[in-house]
């Protein structure tokens, strides 16, 4: 190739154009260049480099942006001794594009770069710069090398190699070696070296590690991974080359860490709505909310399913899968069962786990809130309301109501629906009421607001309503109550005594009439109710009774004379009262005082000083515990006969059993008692009653008894005794936990329940595997044990078990018995079997087939186990010998091996292959056949591990089938032709190589045996071997040795001068027609002996046999397919292709040489054309009577493919459409591609029109279907007459003899199973000879037979008929008859009807298959004239039968009932029609119609003790403070039961001893510190708490029905003292706050993870001790989750602090003011200095001083006012009186109390507030302000008036049947103790408020958990 040189010339000069002749010109020219060579050789010097005696250039240049592209690099200078202009240039080669030369003098040059350099694409450049003057001649030069050296820049970043984007590791995968990567760096030095750093998207790297090692990043897992925590770690692996300085660069990889889910998180929720509201209206089935958790395990996500665990299951239940809670049975807010309205939800979600036991769970409780519906209508208390006032009552006087009439309204609706207004209707503005508007309940009073009307001279009586209407706007409801007003007269004077004090004197033994006194009373009013009307209408005192008084005279006398009364020695003076009323004895009354003086006799005989005496003695006992002394008295004188007394005894069964001293009155037994010999019950105390007379000496002697009982108490004399002396059972291995096994019983003979109640307990021998029920005697299995034998040590069959019993007898009293019960365990096979470690085991390849290699062993702990074996398929797997897993697609390692499943030998089967498996891994099971059949299987597996030994069966391979080489001619000796390697699969790989061929051959070359090298080993000459072919032989080691043999061809090359030849190969070759441009055909091979280009052979191909469909590799010959081939339009290709040598070179120069060789072509078909379906157009038509052995039709397909191979043959099938299952296709012989479509089976009855659709499918693979309709219509046949459904045959039917005319009678209805008009039928009725037809008329296509002339039933009571049916088919219509009769009623006909209307049936609940008969109707009355046809009467239910549980059978009559459940509906009213219509299914009932024959059953569900009492929670929890008094009930525990009457009878129990916990103070406490009552379950304190005492208890108490049926629950009750209380100021009403108080108190405690107890709720109390409506007091403690402490109020605050952030939402929703200790300290004074003390205490001298004297000035300005009002104060006040133990109240309201609860103000029947009702009549009343009941008005309408009126006073309720659930005399300290207490510290407190926490005390109820 000649070198290109470019020049470049700075100033080029054009010669001038001159223009000649033609001739002239060449001549000319010939001249000129003639002469300008001889110039140049003659005269031109050549140029020459200037660079500095250097042979060469050299320049380094920085890749990349550091030598920007256009820099000048270099400057070139040149010398010319001619001094001609130079032109510098550069040899075109590759590379040489980077430089641009640009002159810049006529000897100096620029080299600029013109292309970025690229240190990695090339470092080096070695360019050729050329020199010439322009005289050197045509492609001369002088050349210069320039070498341009390219230095490294850090500009490349490590690239990493191919890594796994993605890996996965198990969270519990041990750290360890995930992944090692590697980055490369094309820069070099430190520029080329890398380094590895880890980062993570998140940061979070502590997990992972990386080292750099050997150049590659080894990434680390360092510490184990947590799914739940983070699944996906996103790590970024930087790559950072080692740049000392300049640029650093950095390649990152990204590497996702999936981490794999391990089974270790229960569920979680993750939707649980906290609150849920639901109106109360809600329908059954309503869905309230829906929870949802989700696998904790996100990876695994296993189904989770939900129960309802406790709250509201009554109410709600839910979806266990999709944890919807829906309603189950209606709602009721104000329901007093629930809570409010509100229910809270504990719910339960399970997850569905195969791998963890116990399932894991999770709980959440939801709140769902019953929002309130207007259902309630306000309602007062009493239906009418009579009440009376005085006339010329003040205004505001209340009226007073009578008949003990409640004055109270309630609607317990929520919000407005709640708020009711009240308002007076037809009292014409006299009265008015108040409060005008009440919330939810509220106390009403009438008062006078016209005094004026109320004379009672004018009326007496008023009558008038009172209306409570709620405020709500639409739909108010409203209630309306009658009162009745009663006017009283008036008197206001007091009859006057004339004397204050009368005195008179009477004997003690006076007689009867005897004059004792006369008073006289006057009375300043007139009439009846002045003097006239004075009458003496009482006489008190303590002889009154003896006394008679004149009432009109005022004269005493002596009415009864004797008596005791009138004894001087009891009372020698007796004072009376006197009573005097005027308005003849009914009005205002007043009194005076009579003095009677009596004189002694004697007359008192002895006196006992007790009623009764008692004594305990203990059985067997000679003397009493406590001496018994009886004593008695005599009033008379003593030291006289008539005081002195003598003891007897005198009664009783068993006196002889005792005696008495006479003198001292000490009673002693006379021996032993038997307690046993004693009648009485199964108490330990059995009464003697005995009497004894004490008589004194007087004449006459006086005496007296008195009964004495002795009360033997029983002492355990008696041990208990078995009924058996030994019990025995036998029990299978597998008895669960809490299954009873036998019950053992005892008997004591003592006499008493406490002594003879029996304890059992198991002594010795249960081994932990039994307990026993103490008060049953019930053996039961241990929850959590086992019996299994085979897993005790030593293995026990049978166990003896030592039961005593222990009666009641109390420390060295109790005595006991003992027995032996024996329990055998019977096996049951639940325990798997036991498979031995297989091992190894080696096996030679190729074992001889049936071969055992191995038996499996197992045993069973069972007794008779049925063991099989088996392989598990799934388990198992192989590897190869380098350890790479086998597939078992790949090769089947399972096939070769045989277990036989009985014993367990397992054999070879199949001949091994070591080289394909070499080490097997067999999953064998075995599992026992004779596992209980519901149990699960009882398996168990090894792994056996088979070596497959090598046997050398493999011979070696070499890596080519052939070597071919060439070498030149006269090569060197030794010189390397070729290397031969053979492989073996086997292990005996060490080969040995030989040459074999003719030894002239194998004199030209060596072979080295051990490594297969070939070299030359003498001369060779081409002209005489131009090709050695040789024969290498490779013998491996083994024994016997294997050996494999190659041909070696070496070329010795030569000249060109060999034609190419062809290599033998087919000349014909075949090509899919779908194969792919490209896709090669076949590779066309020729031979050039020549070698170099001589031998190269170039392929080409005749473009016009090709027709462009085939292109041949000019280089290798291989022959491709160059475009799209349809064989369908062209199936075979002639091709010519030629062979050429030096074609590259030669062929122009003629110097190639050439072959050619023609080839076949053929193209085969592929399945790439569907068949085309030919079909017929039209419906092909048969009758239903086609022979179905005769073709219906023949169809055709064609098929464009070749139809001599599968892809043009075409078969058919039906595949689908209405009917193909009756059909068939069959091909026809010889004709592929058609088909004929046969029927199935008779067509006979399967008329119709079918589309059937037809598939045709060539055979070709994949084939190719086409699908297509097939009409084929079936005509009927008319081979089927109607037949008549409705009504039966010969049926009567009853026609009213008034029916008009059209009337229709009945419907009949036929069927034909043709169709078309084959199958039409049509209606006639037949004529018959006595013209019956005449009367009716039929609708020839409905059916509708009706009357067509009027009846007359004297005339004619029955018709005959007969209907025909037929159809419209031809030829020949085919028919049926069906035979009427009519009977014409009497229009008074009677329908049946049950002898009574109501009948009642009591089913049992849960009894299946309950039945009874009904009562039979009454199917006839008197005016029926008895020719009328009996009809059989059928029985419906028609209403009632909800749900369907019961039926009824039509024609028996037999009712019948499903099981029922009384706990769902106790009651059913049925509803059962009698007809004697049976022909339909179920009648429609109109009752206006079918009354009549109705009846009426009333179903009454009678309860079975099928329900346990559940306690509504699981956990009481309450508080007691230190101050409690001894006895009182602080809270209740609450069962409920479903049943009803004696089975819901619930029973309360405390469960075993009462534990004490972190207890101080209480050691010496030997009684049980609470006592639970059996019927209300109320716990009371049985102790007497101190102060000091600390700790908590628990106990468990039992809550059991009648039959045993029970539940239990624990009960945590706290110690606490007043001060660790805590209040919180909240800005509500408590009435607001009090539904939702739960609510707060367990968000509070989730929050501070405490135990929350509410203590009391009150309106709030200012630090002035006033209150504030506006705001409540909560006061709470709270306890310590974990060690059950009380929280001091301070750790409680601190609580509160720390947690403000969650409980914001909290205090925001309860509008928390403050929270603060419960009680405020008192604030301490500053100290003053003694001089600043007497300054002040002087001034405040003076100033007490002055406000001294205006006080008694203003007292003595306001005395007569005063007087007058406490006048009537002393009447009488409002006053109560509160009892508890030994401390009495009389309690005086006063003014509205400070802390007082919302539930203060309510009114109990007979309050009255603002009245002096209980005042004497004429009595002046207190009316100074008008009554106002603070609680419905706001701040500003509260009454502030600084008077004293008792006006202002709340008077609250009545608290007499009130019994509070907790009072602490802490709270109280003005009633702790009147004797101890002085009364300056009661001062401090006010009264009315400690009364109210007293009575507020009751809030502190049961807290649940």
């Amino acid at each position: 190739m000649k070198a290109k040189v470019r020049f470049f010339a700075k100033n080029a000069k054009t010669p001038p154009r001159v223009r000649l002749k033609s001739g002239q010109k060449i001549c000319i020219q010939c001249v000129f260049w003639l002469l300008v060579c001889i110039q140049v050789v003659s005269a031109n010097r050549p140029p020459r480099f200037l660079i500095d005696g250097r042979s060469e250039i050299v320049i380094r240049l920085k890749e990349g942006p550091d030598t920007p592209v256009g820099s000048l690099i270099y400057r070139l200078r040149g010398l010319d001794p001619d001094g001609d202009t130079l032109r510098f240039g550069i040899r075109e080669q590759v590379g040489s594009d980077i430089l641009r030369i640009e002159a810049i003098s006529s000897n100096e040059a620029n080299i600029y770069l013109v292309k970025e350099l690229d240190r990695e694409v090339r470092d080096e450049y070695s360019f050729v710069l050329t020199l010439t003057d322009g005289n050197l001649g045509e492609g001369n030069f002088i050349t210069q090398s320039f070498l341009l050296l390219v230095e490294d820049v850090n500009d490349n970043e490590p690239i990493f190699k191919p890594y796994p984007s993605a890996i996965t590791v198990k969270e519990d995968a041990p750290p360890g070696v995930l992944l090692t990567v590697e980055a490369t760096d094309l820069d070099e030095g430190a520029y080329g070296q890398v380094l590895y750093n880890l980062q993570e998207l998140d940061g979070d790297v502590e997990n992972f590690a990386i080292q750099t090692v050997n150049g590659k990043g080894v990434i680390r897992l360092t510490n184990r991974l947590d799914y739940e925590r983070k699944s996906l770690y996103q790590l970024r692996i930087l790559a950072v080359d080692r740049a000392n300085q300049g640029r650093v660069n950095t390649g990152t990889a990204a590497i996702l860490v999936k981490v794999q889910d391990v089974e270790d998180q229960p569920p979680e929720f993750v939707v649980a709505s906290p609150v849920t509201r639901i109106g109360e209206d809600a329908s059954v089935g309503t869905s309230v909310l829906q929870v949802r958790a989700i696998d904790g395990d996100r990876g695994i996500n296993n189904r989770i399913s939900y129960s309802i665990i406790s709250g509201g299951e009554e109410h709600f239940d839910i979806d266990s899968s999709s944890g919807i809670v829906y309603t189950i049975s209606p709602l009721d807010r104000e329901d007093p069962s629930n809570s409010n309205g509100a229910y809270i939800l504990e719910i339960l979600a399970t997850e569905e786990s195969h791998m963890v036991s116990p399932l894991p769970s999770a709980t959440t409780e939801v709140t769902i809130i019953v929002t309130d519906v207007n259902d309630e209508e306000p309602r007062f208390r009493s239906d009418r309301y009579i009440g009376e006032v005085i006339e010329n009552a003040q205004q505001n006087t209340p009226i007073t109501f009578l008949q003990d009439a409640v004055p109270e309204v309630f609607d317990y609706d929520q919000g407005k629906n709640g708020t009711f207004e009240l308002y007076l209707v037809g009292d014409k503005g006299v009265f008015d009421v108040t409060p005008f508007k009440g919330i939810n309940e509220a106390s009403f009073l009438i008062r006078v607001n016209d005094p004026s009307f109320l004379d009672y001279e004018k009326v007496t009586v008023m009558n008038f309503s009172l209306v409570a209407k709620e405020i709500v706007t639409k739909d108010p409801k409203m209630s309306v109550v009658p009162i009745t007003v009663h006017i009283k007269d008036e008197n206001d004077n007091f009859p006057e005594f004339t004397e204050s004090l009368y005195t008179v004197s009477i004997p003690e033994n006076c007689g009867v009439g005897t004059t004792v006194a006369w008073v006289q009373a006057l009375d300043k009013d007139s009439e009846n109710y002045g003097t006239r009307g004075v009458r003496y209408t009482s006489l008190g005192g303590s002889i009154a009774h003896l006394l008679h008084l004149n009432p009109i005279s005022g004269v005493i006398t002596v009415k009864q004379a004797g008596d005791d009364s009138f004894d001087r020695e009891l009372v020698s003076r007796h004072y009376l009262t006197v009573e005097a009323r005027d308005d003849q004895g009914k009005g205002n009354r007043n009194t005076v005082q009579l003095i009677i003086n009596i004189e002694d006799v004697n007359d008192n005989a002895p006196m006992f000083l007790a009623n009764k005496y008692e004594a305990r003695l203990l059985e067997n006992e000679l003397e009493f515990e406590n001496p018994l002394i009886l004593e008695a008295r005599d009033i008379d004188l003593n030291g006289t006969k008539n005081s002195h007394i003598e003891y007897s005894i005198v009664g009783g069964d068993y006196k002889k059993n005792f005696s008495i001293d006479p003198n001292l009155g000490i009673i002693t037994p006379v021996g032993g008692i038997d307690f046993e010999q004693l009648p009485g019950d199964n108490s330990n105390i059995r009464p003697i009653h005995l009497t004894v007379r004490a008589r004194d000496f007087g004449s006459p002697s006086l005496s007296s008894a008195v009964p004495v009982s002795v009360y033997v108490q029983d002492v355990n004399d008696h041990a208990p005794l078995f009924t058996q002396m030994v019990y025995r059972r036998a029990i299978p291995e597998d008895m669960p936990g809490g299954t009873s096994v036998l019950e053992v019983k005892a008997r004591d003979g003592d006499g008493s329940s406490a002594n003879s109640a029996l304890v059992y307990r198991i002594q010795r021998g249960a081994s932990d595997k039994f307990v026993m029920d103490s008060r049953s005697g019930l053996v039961s299995v241990a929850n959590g044990s086992s019996l299994d034998p085979d897993r005790t040590d030593p293995k026990t069959t049978r166990y003896t078990l030592t039961v005593v019993a222990l009666d009641g007898g109390i420390g060295d009293q109790q005595l006991s018995a003992a027995v032996i019960v024996n329990i055998t365990i019977v096996d049951v096979n639940n325990k798997p079997p036991v498979l031995i470690e297989p091992g190894v085991v080696h096996v030679m390849e190729n074992t001889q087939v049936g071969t055992t290699i191995y038996k499996a062993q197992a045993y069973d702990l069972d007794e008779q186990p049925v063991l099989r074996f088996a392989i598990d398929k799934s388990a198992s797997y192989a590897k190869t010998e380098d350890g790479v897993p086998v597939s078992i697609t790949e090769y089947d390692y399972l096939s070769p091996w045989d277990l036989n499943t009985i014993d367990g030998t397992l054999r070879v089967v199949r001949l091994l292959d070591r080289e394909k498996v070499e080490i097997v891994k067999l999953a064998i099971t075995v599992e026992d056949m004779a596992a209980i059949d519901d149990g699960p299987k009882q398996t168990a597996s090894a792994m056996l591990t088979i070596i497959v030994e090598d046997e050398n069966d493999n011979n070696p391979k070499f890596r080519k089938p052939f070597y071919k080489t060439s070498i030149t001619e006269n090569s060197k000796h030794g010189m390397h032709i070729e290397t031969l390697i053979a492989d073996d699969a086997d292990k005996n790989r060490t080969m040995t190589y030989f040459l074999e061929g003719s030894e002239e051959l194998r004199s030209f070359l060596h072979m080295e045996s051990a490594t297969g090298e070939v070299v030359v080993a003498n001369r060779i000459d081409h002209e005489m071997y131009s090709w050695l072919n040789v024969t290498v032989k490779a013998v491996d080691s083994g024994v016997p040795s294997r050996y494999a043999v190659v041909d070696l061809f070496i070329q010795v090359l030569d000249e060109n001068d060999n034609n190419p030849i062809f290599e033998p190969s087919p000349f014909e070759f075949r090509v899919r027609e779908d194969a792919e441009p490209g896709t090669t055909v076949a590779n066309i091979v020729a031979k050039d002996a020549d070698a170099g280009d001589y031998g190269k052979i170039t392929y080409l191909l005749d473009r016009v046999s090709t027709q462009g469909k085939f292109l041949i590799n000019a280089d290798t010959g291989a022959l491709k397919v160059s475009d799209w081939l349809d064989r369908e339009s062209q199936s075979v290709y002639n091709l010519v292709v030629e062979a050429w040598d030096n074609y590259q070179f030669g062929y122009l120069s003629g110097e190639s040489r050439n072959a050619f060789k023609q080839i076949i072509v053929h193209v085969e078909d592929v399945n790439d054309n569907p068949p085309v379906l030919s079909l017929p157009l039209d419906c092909v038509t048969i009758t239903e009577f086609h022979n179905y052995r005769e073709a219906i039709v023949s169809i055709t397909a064609t098929d464009a493919d070749d139809d001599n191979t599968p892809n043009g043959r075409v078969q058919f099938h039906l595949v689908a459409g209405k009917g193909h299952e009756l059909f068939r296709f069959e091909q026809v012989g010889g004709d592929a591609n058609t088909g004929r479509l046969f029927a199935k089976q008779s067509l006979k009855d399967r008329f119709g029109n079918y589309t059937l659709i037809v598939e045709a499918r060539d055979l070709g693979i994949p084939a190719n279907v086409v699908r297509g309709d097939l009409r084929v219509c079936v005509t009927d046949y008319n081979d089927h007459a109607p037949i008549f459904v409705h009504p039966p045959q010969n049926v009567t039917i009853k026609v009213p003899e008034n029916a008009t005319i059209g009337t229709t009678i009945i419907e009949v209805r036929a069927i034909d199973a043709d169709i078309g008009p084959n199958g039409a039928v049509r209606y006639r009725l037949r004529q018959d000879a006595q013209g019956a037809w005449r009367a009716f008329a039929l609708q020839a296509t409905s059916g509708a037979l009706r009357t067509a002339t009027s009846f007359d039933r004297d005339k004619q009571t029955t018709y005959q008929l007969r209907i025909e049916a037929y159809d419209l088919g031809l030829p020949t219509p085919l028919s049926s008859d069906l035979d009427l009769t009519v009977y014409i009623q009497n229009v008074d006909n009677y329908r049946p009807r049950f002898p009574y209307k109501h009948i009642h049936l009591n089913i049992t609940e849960n009894v299946q298959d309950y039945s009874a008969y009904l009562p039979s109707v009454i199917e006839r009355d008197e005016i029926d004239r008895g020719d009328e046809p009996m009809l059989p009467v059928c029985y419906y239910i028609v209403e009632g039968n909800d749900g369907g549980m019961f039926d009824v059978d039509r024609n028996s009559h037999r009712l019948t009932s499903k099981a029922l459940d009384r706990e769902q509906k106790d009651q059913y009213l049925l509803t059962i029609l009698a007809t004697e219509d049976c022909t339909m299914s179920k009648p429609n009932y109109e009752e206006r119609l079918d009354a009549i024959s109705t009846l009426k059953v009333h179903i009454i569900v009678n309860d079975v003790n099928d329900n346990s009492p559940q306690f509504v929670t699981k956990i009481f929890t309450g508080g007691v403070t230190t101050e409690a008094d001894f006895g009182i009930e602080f809270m209740h525990v609450k069962a409920v039961d479903a049943d009803e009457g004696i089975n819901a009878k619930i029973s309360y129990y405390l469960l075993g001893d009462v534990k004490e916990t972190l207890t101080e103070g209480l050691e010496n406490l030997a009684v049980s510190p609470f006592l639970v009552h059996v019927e209300t379950g109320a716990v009371s304190l049985n102790f007497d708490p101190q102060k000091g005492m600390k700790g908590y208890f628990d106990f468990k108490v039992l809550a059991n029905d009648t039959d045993g049926l029970q539940d239990e629950a624990h009960v945590f009750i706290y110690l606490l003292r007043e001060d660790q209380r805590v209040r919180f100021v909240l800005r509500s009403h408590p009435s607001e706050i009090r539904d939702k108080i739960n609510t707060f108190r367990e968000k509070l405690a989730r929050v501070t993870d405490s135990v929350v107890n509410i203590d009391d709720l009150r309106v709030h109390e200012n630090k002035d001790g006033s209150v504030d409506n506006t705001k409540t007091d909560l006061y709470l403690h709270l306890v310590n989750g974990e060690d059950h402490s009380v929280l001091e109020v301070d750790q409680v605050l601190k609580l509160v602090d720390k947690n403000i952030e969650q409980l914001d939402e909290l205090f925001k929703e309860f509008n928390v003011l403050d929270t603060q200790p419960a009680e405020f300290s008192a604030l301490a004074a500053e100290r003053l200095s003694p001089s600043q003390a007497v300054y002040w205490l002087a001034w405040s001298s003076l100033l007490l001083g002055a406000l001294l004297l205006l006080s008694v000035l203003a007292a003595l300005a306001q005395r007569a006012d005063y007087a007058r009002r406490l006048k009537a104060a002393t009447a009488t006040a409002y006053y109560k009186s509160f009892q508890h133990e030994n401390l009495h109240f009389t309690v005086l309201r006063a003014s509205p109390t400070p802390g007082e609860s919302d539930m203060t103000i309510r009114s109990s029947g007979g309050r009255v507030p603002n009245t002096n009702k209980h005042s004497t009549k004429g009595s002046n009343p207190i009316w100074l302000h008008a009554y106002e009941n603070d609680w419905y008005k706001s701040d500003d309408q509260i009454s502030h008036s600084e008077r004293d009126s008792l006006d202002e006073n709340a008077v609250d309720q009545d608290m007499s049947n009130e019994k509070p659930y907790f009072i602490t005399t802490a709270a109280f300290p003005s009633i702790r103790s009147t004797e101890t207490e002085p009364e300056a510290d009661q001062g401090n407190y006010d009264f009315y408020q400690q009364l109210e926490q007293m009575k507020n005390a009751k809030n502190m109820e049961t807290t649940e958990l």
